[in-house]
């Protein structure tokens, strides 16, 4: 390694949930489930089903309220109450029932507020502007000073790939938004240490459709691919074919397969050599509503689960069987479990069944590990992998933190870089706006 190089270990923590299409209250404390008393340095967040995934949603318009629901409660946990949506010129509301609610802008609005920087659009390339001027487009992203001009400007139709402001003082913020996506009922969003994003370069977001005849967005993945510095990362959030009927394990390894061959991010830039597959990266989390189910038979699973001998469970778990068997994510590797399963949960109950409570076999499910995070690379290294008490919806949130190896390249001498923290959350709706 040259005098210019070094590598740094980056602490990386990952989160999925499953949102049932449910809609959050203003006063939702997301701090406990974001572990912001770690203080990670980058928090890569997905969801499925954050709207519900109905017709209306799935082909005609997106409901986007939602989104910019979660992107409020975010910001509000990770960078505190002074960051609020008040102070970027939303004004609170007393609902009804006493607590606090927001006015609804639109998600537009509030992505263009966050993509800001002392109120100039940041360029998107991180590349000299020498070798910018030779580029067919500058859609690479890099927050660097030197990049901005005065007459750059934002527009509603851009990409919805942007950096919140890198120095926003007077708001005391820890965290920028640098990317957010949503496709129908999958939503995306990164988040980054504000003084860390300018290390950030070639950001690039793909969406890749597996729902109704393999091309509605109600199931598929958004992938969002970066570098930092010179380590490239792609994060996968998806949601996968549903259903525990024998056989339904294969349309889900078909969506695996399809994502990995069909996802391709755009050559955005002709100056660098960037990986515009996502087996391509160096770094790789895939994250989401899976939806492998549990091969026994409802009384079978529902004796294990009432003994809680998830060991014996697990046995007959899909994906564990299906990547043994050499058919799915292979090469790839997942963390043990140790966590009850995930799904399937009445709302608000910490059991899986209801007492008294007579469910049709058409509605019934069996408990299972839907929910899941795994990785693909040489210098990521898995810390913890659990699940959170989050009742809210059908689905437990699952989070795992990792350690990551970045190489760093300075010019002429080496330095030191911060930690970074990669929190992931999956949760998949379909449009947002704002709290009502």
């Amino acid at each position: 390694m040259s005098s210019g190089e070094t590598i740094q270990n980056l602490r990386v923590f990952t989160a999925t949930w499953n949102l049932g299409g449910q809609c959050p209250s203003g006063n939702l404390d997301l701090s406990e489930f974001l572990q912001v008393r770690n203080e990670h340095d980058i928090y890569v967040l997905g969801f499925q089903e954050i709207v519900p995934l109905n017709a209306g949603n799935v082909l005609v318009l997106e409901d986007n309220e939602p989104a910019a629901k979660w992107l409020s409660l975010i910001n509000q946990s990770l960078n505190g109450p002074s960051s609020d949506l008040a102070s970027r010129g939303l004004k609170p509301t007393a609902s009804f029932g006493g607590s606090l609610s927001f006015q609804k802008p639109s998600y537009k609005k509030i992505k263009k507020t966050f993509k800001k920087i002392n109120g100039k659009r940041l360029k998107n390339c991180n590349c000299s502007l020498e070798m910018e001027r030779k580029a067919a487009k500058d859609f690479c992203f890099r927050c660097q000073e030197s990049n901005l001009k005065p007459d750059d400007s934002s527009t509603e139709e851009e990409d919805d790939s942007f950096p919140i402001s890198v120095d926003l003082a007077k708001n005391e913020m820890k965290y920028s938004l640098v990317a957010c996506k949503q496709m129908v009922g999958i939503f995306v969003c990164v988040w980054m240490r504000k003084e860390l994003v300018q290390n950030v370069g070639h950001l690039r977001i793909c969406c890749t459709s597996r729902g109704i005849m393999g091309c509605l967005g109600n199931k598929g993945c958004i992938s969002v691919s970066m570098s930092f510095y010179t380590t490239s990362f792609c994060f996968i959030c998806s949601h996968l074919a549903s259903g525990e009927k024998e056989g339904d394990e294969l349309r889900r390894n078909l969506d695996v397969i399809e994502i990995l061959k069909n996802t391709q991010f755009p050559r955005i830039c002709k100056t660098s050599r960037i990986p515009d597959k996502i087996l391509d990266h160096d770094e790789i989390i895939w994250f989401g509503d899976l939806n492998y189910r549990i091969s026994l038979s409802y009384d079978d699973a529902k004796r294990l689960v009432e003994k809680e001998n998830w060991p014996a469970l697990f046995a007959k778990d899909q994906l564990k069987m299906e990547r043994e068997a050499g058919r799915v994510f292979k090469g790839w590797k997942e963390g043990k479990i140790y966590f009850a399963p995930t799904y399937k949960y009445p709302l608000n109950s910490d059991t899986y069944y209801l007492e008294g409570v007579k469910v049709s076999k058409n509605k019934r499910r069996t408990p299972a590990w839907c929910d899941r995070i795994l990785w693909h690379g040489r210098g990521i290294q898995q810390l913890s992998y659990i699940r959170k008490e989050l009742k809210f919806s059908d689905h437990r949130p699952v989070c795992a933190n990792f350690l990551v190896q970045v190489e760093v390249m300075f010019k002429g001498q080496k330095k030191k870089v911060s930690t970074l923290n990669f929190d992931i959350e999956d949760l998949v709706p379909t449009r947002s706006s704002f709290y009502s």
